[in-house]
């Protein structure tokens, strides 16, 4: 496993994957990886006519896999449950990719919850949810959700989606990706428990420099911060192509409920291999809570 690299993922022919974010960075290079090994990719993208951009740029590769585009801003339910409405057949993987990162200043999606708690986990959630229905008509199917080595700076107040009265950009994320790791273990245990082939696996890019840095919905609504950190990120850290790795990882071989990522300094980057959970994120309790809470807040409840 130390040495599992995007060319050992297995042929994919036949198998439909949705991602999340890919039109640029992480979600870009494992859209391409899973098209070129035979999957028919669709790029779920806020800006439609970048995902067109990145769509053509996959096909350029020699791509066996198709790839189509869709719309999809995790901002807004109803963009959403839209989307679920949209897709036919089944859907064998399911990349909740895509993310914002520490906006400076308090901002909430178009339901009213603070910006990363709602992209980041509950616009994820309820797109899980809602097209659960076309993964179950899969033989197997997996859900891979993206979380960070930021979630060691989440805590107990998950559950509370981050309210705007003592609003830390840097916790607010945390607990957004401590979010995510809950979610798919507890989908795991859930999808266990109900019997059904689904297999749902957790994974972490380690420190890659990508546009989430610069993006105006995070830390580059500073234009100078932004840029500043982006470039400096470039000098440091790996590309997406390193990024993508354990995310890549999880979503074809790894084993139901794990979690992966790089393991060398401090998890930074490295040989994929099993990533550290924080003492929250084996919280099982915390997990049911936030499950149901989740539920509360979209409307959308997992029909296994």
């Amino acid at each position: 496993m130390s040495r599992w690299t995007a060319e050992d993922i297995p042929d994919l022919t036949g198998k439909r994957a949705l991602v999340t974010g890919a039109n640029s960075g992480i979600g870009l290079v494992e859209a391409r990886a899973l098209a070129q090994k035979g999957a028919d990719v669709v790029l779920a993208v806020r800006n439609t006519a970048a995902g067109e951009q990145a769509a053509e740029r996959i096909r350029r590769t020699g791509a066996p896999g198709s790839v189509t585009v869709e719309t999809l801003d995790l901002a807004s339910l109803a963009s959403v449950r839209a989307l679920a409405e949209r897709f036919t057949g089944p859907l064998h993987l399911l990349l909740n990719n895509a993310g914002v990162m520490m906006p400076p200043r308090y901002r909430e999606t178009a339901d009213g919850f603070e910006l990363q708690f709602g992209t980041n986990h509950l616009g994820h959630f309820a797109l899980t949810g809602l097209l659960l229905p076309r993964l179950l008509e899969a033989p197997t199917a997996r859900v891979t959700t993206v979380s960070s080595i930021a979630h060691q700076a989440g805590d107990g107040a998950v559950c509370e989606g981050n309210p705007r009265q003592g609003y830390d950009p840097q916790t607010a994320y945390g607990r957004s990706k401590l979010a995510n790791l809950l979610f798919a273990q507890e989908l795991q245990r859930r999808a266990s428990a109900a019997g059904v082939p689904l297999t749902s696996t957790a994974a972490h890019p380690g420190v890659s420099a990508t546009n989430l840095i610069a993006s105006k919905d995070g830390l580059g609504a500073i234009p100078v911060v932004g840029s500043l950190m982006q470039l400096a990120s470039k000098v440091v850290f790996p590309g997406p192509e390193k990024g993508a790795q354990g995310p890549l990882y999880a979503a074809t071989v790894a084993r139901p409920g794990s979690y992966s990522g790089p393991t060398g300094i401090g998890e930074s980057r490295g040989a994929v291999g099993e990533a550290k959970r924080s003492q929250w994120a084996r919280d099982e309790t915390l997990a049911r809570t936030l499950w149901d809470r989740s539920e509360d807040l979209t409307g959308v409840v997992f029909r296994f």
